[in-house]
């Protein structure tokens, strides 16, 4: 049962409570304890208490609805308080955040070393955002059947670097479905009895990956551009999805940047579990590993104990902290 996952829910003087699990653009499908999809709209004035997001409810929110007005209408009129979230800058307002989705168990990031390729500095901010509000977060490296020997280096490179920093990672070619690479067993057993983000940048073969966990979802799957070699959206919406095994996915469209938000300068470290670790030995306890005398982290730089790119990740990061007009997107 959906809702065993959040605790029993009541039906109330006309009140009820539900799970989105769909996020249409004009309107948020919610799932009651009944097990009904209902249709819900939030009022102009909900959006305005003080939430700085584009999108103040998000699919996974545990929400109160009212009863269905006289022309067929309910509206989402209280959110209950969410135990995460993942949230990036709005791609292009400064100063407003988007929630990808909230209550997550686990967040699969899907890369790709071509077509498109992903960044490095795109990967690291996913993860710190994922570190800062406590989700486990995987790593799948896709598409490396279409890899040279170069390339391929390269991945086996990722592979180590995040496997070394602790994360899981998957290398897999979700269009040759075979037990050898394709991943498909490991993401079921991951993703078991467990709500699941799986995002990452256009083009990743995100829809492809779900069509072969969800055989029924029929998710349509998208060309890349030959011109400019990244992704087209297929995705439109984000959306709820239960798994054969158990436990829930969740499809989020592809997303071509990840600028970091309230991030508080002197915490993001923390969310860099080498450079936390590392940091342990700095002379000062409030270094901020940029410039100071006996910095342990900068030392570890030097020593390629700690990679420069995820380096870069972190000084990028600082950046969003400092600066608030911040709104550059990797």
């Amino acid at each position: 049962m959906l809702f065993a996952l959040f605790g029993e829910y009541l039906y109330f003087c006309g009140v009820m409570k539900g799970l989105v699990i769909k996020n249409t653009g004009s309107c948020y499908v919610v799932k009651t304890e009944g097990g009904e999809c209902v249709s819900c709209k939030i009022k102009g004035n909900f959006r305005l208490r003080g939430i700085r997001t584009t999108n103040p409810v998000a699919v996974g929110d545990i929400v109160e609805i009212s009863a269905a007005a006289p022309d067929g209408t309910a509206y989402i009129t209280s959110i209950d308080t969410r135990r995460n979230y993942i949230i990036r800058r709005a791609s292009n307002l400064s100063k407003e955040s988007h929630i990808i989705a909230a209550n997550i168990d686990l967040a699969f990031l899907i890369v790709t070393i071509k077509e498109p390729e992903t960044s490095t500095t795109f990967i690291d901010r996913f993860l710190a955002t994922a570190e800062a509000y406590g989700i486990k977060a995987v790593i799948i490296i896709n598409k490396i059947d279409l890899l040279d020997e170069e390339e391929s280096e390269y991945a086996g490179a990722l592979n180590f670097l995040y496997t070394s920093i602790g994360y899981d990672v998957i290398m897999m070619s979700a269009l040759n479905d075979n037990a050898d690479d394709n991943g498909i067993d490991r993401i079921l057993e991951l993703a078991s009895g467990h709500i699941s983000l799986f995002s990452g940048n256009s083009g990743v073969g995100k829809s492809t990956i779900i069509n072969l966990l969800i055989p029924d979802a029929r998710l349509k799957v998208g060309n890349i551009s030959a011109t400019h070699h990244t992704g087209m959206h297929t995705t439109t919406f984000s959306e709820m999805l239960p798994l054969p095994c158990g436990g829930y996915l969740i499809d989020t469209p592809g997303i071509k940047g990840f600028g970091t938000i309230d991030f508080d300068k002197s915490q993001v470290a923390h969310y860099f579990p080498e450079i936390f670790k590392a940091s342990a030995g700095c002379r000062y306890h409030n270094c901020t590993h940029t410039h100071e005398p006996g910095c342990a982290v900068l030392s570890a730089v030097e020593d390629c104990l700690i990679s420069r790119s995820r380096y870069t990740s972190y000084l990028s990061i600082l950046d969003d902290a400092t600066d608030p007009k911040y709104r550059k997107a990797y």
